[in-house]
């Protein structure tokens, strides 16, 4: 599985933002996540989907503001971020395996590239 993230930008806070993370060979079996990275932090999971889109999971720190959704028909998964915070700054991985458990750990072999979010004034 290729993965390939985009839509990061710089936005002042309580802005928004849309990621996207595309990715080839039969992702539609695949369970997939976002995780991010800050500067001088380990990667931390930020949320996660279900093959069929029917289970979603949020770390506490974006519950309520983030929303990952998925478009099997068209092999990509979305991050919908809201009220954006400067503590949202990082950048953000896609991932995704068949194991739910996999994903949610961060464990997985299949990455995307990162793209960059900054929340700044």
């Amino acid at each position: 599985v290729q993965l390939q993230a985009s839509g990061g930008g710089l936005v002042q806070p309580g802005g928004s933002l849309r990621l996207s993370c595309a990715a080839s060979l039969r992702p539609s079996t695949y369970h997939m996540g976002w995780f991010r990275q800050a500067p001088g932090k380990e990667r931390e999971f930020v949320a996660a989907i279900t093959w069929s889109g029917g289970n979603t999971y949020y770390a506490d720190s974006v519950k309520g503001r983030f929303t990952i959704s998925r478009d099997n028909a068209k092999n990509t998964v979305f991050l919908q971020m809201d009220s954006l915070k400067p503590e949202d700054t990082a950048i953000y991985y896609c991932t995704g395996d068949e194991r739910l458990i996999v994903v949610r750990s961060g464990t997985g072999l299949h990455w995307g590239q990162g793209t960059q979010v900054t929340v700044s004034s």
